[in-house]
């Protein structure tokens, strides 16, 4: 196999050297805040399989891009407020770390769950069960 100019650790080192990092402690604690939007990037059986924090937002890490740009016929309103916080999260941060840094590059502004959802629950993080469809 051909070696690679970066590898993913290192984008994902990169990034968190740029985005705002938020400990799962803290987030929990923004539950209730109607002023931040938690955004899940997590494919759906991840969702189902473990559960989702309630209220968030589900958006596939593949769509993201195009659901934050209102100039995109795939954008989403929920994307258009420009008076909350989001905060993007994935199972253990790598995922989302890229994409925060992505948005920044794109002028949107975001944050992530520094540990992702894996310490969620165990942190006392309230969890809400996602049904197949």
């Amino acid at each position: 196999m051909k070696n690679l100019k970066t590898t993913a650790a290192e984008m994902v080192k990169a990034a968190r050297t740029r985005i705002e990092e938020i400990e799962t402690s803290d987030l929990i604690g923004m539950v209730q805040d109607p002023n931040i939007v938690i955004v899940d990037i997590r494919d759906i059986r991840e969702r189902q399989r473990n559960g989702a924090i309630p209220g968030s937002v589900h958006a596939p890490r593949g769509m993201i891009e195009f659901w934050v740009d209102p100039d995109s016929p795939y954008f989403k309103e929920v994307f258009g407020q420009a008076d909350k916080k989001y905060v993007f999260h994935c199972a253990s941060g790598w995922r989302s770390a890229l994409t925060v840094a992505t948005l920044q590059d794109m002028g949107f502004e975001a944050a992530h769950l520094k540990e992702g959802f894996s310490t969620w629950a165990e942190k006392g993080g309230p969890v809400e069960k996602i049904e197949k469809k």
